[in-house]
C-alpha cells in the first residue's frame, strides 16, 4: 500500500471525514420527511389530536391519575348488554366521576365545584361543558378514539389520563 492508495476511489482510503456520515444522514432524512408531507401527509385532525395532547404540558396543568375503570377494575355483570364504561380519576383531593356512554359523557367533581370541562380527542370536538352547583356535568358528545378531559376548575387546570374511547 502506498500514500496514494487513499485517493482512488474505491481503494482502502481511510474512509468518510469526521461529521461527513451525520451531515448524510440528516439530509437523508429530510428528503425522506419531505417526500412523507407530500405523499402521505399527517391528516389535519391527527395533527390537532397531538396538539391537544401535549396542550396540557404546561406548568400549570396538574394530571389526574386513573384510579378506577371498569373495563379493568369492575366484574361482568350478567345480561348486561352493553354497561357504560365508568372511570375515577384524582388530582390531590379532588375526584372526578365519569361514565362514558354511546350518547356522551356524564360526570360529577367530588367535592362539588365550579368548573368548566373540555374533551380533548376528535374529531369532532366537543364544546366545553361547565359543572352546575353540585360538581355535576353532561357532554353530549361521545368521545371517538384517544380523548382526555381537560378541567379548569378557579386558578388549576387538571388534565386526566389519555384513554380509548
Amino acid at each position: 500500500m502506498n500514500d496514494d492508495d487513499h485517493l482512488t476511489p474505491g481503494g482502502p482510503g481511510p474512509g468518510p471525514l469526521p461529521g461527513e456520515d451525520a451531515f448524510a444522514d440528516a439530509l437523508l432524512e429530510e428528503e425522506l420527511r419531505q417526500a412523507a408531507a407530500v405523499l402521505d401527509p399527517v391528516p389535519a385532525e391527527l395533527l390537532q389530536s397531538a396538539l391537544d395532547a401535549f396542550a396540557w404540558h404546561g406548568l400549570d396543568a396538574h394530571l389526574a391519575e386513573l384510579t378506577f375503570d371498569s373495563l379493568v377494575d369492575a366484574l361482568p355483570v350478567r345480561g348486561a348488554m352493553a354497561p357504560p364504561r365508568m372511570l375515577t380519576f384524582r388530582a390531590g383531593e379532588l375526584t372526578v366521576d365519569v361514565e362514558v356512554t354511546g350518547d356522551g359523557l356524564i360526570g360529577q367533581l367530588l367535592p362539588p365545584q365550579s368548573a368548566r370541562i373540555e374533551v380533548l380527542g376528535g374529531p369532532p370536538p366537543a364544546r366545553p361543558v361547565s359543572t352546575d352547583t353540585l360538581g355535576r356535568f353532561t357532554s353530549d358528545t361521545p368521545p371517538t378514539g384517544p380523548f382526555a378531559l381537560r378541567l379548569r376548575t378557579g386558578a388549576d387546570v387538571i388534565v386526566t389520563e389519555w384513554l380509548r374511547a
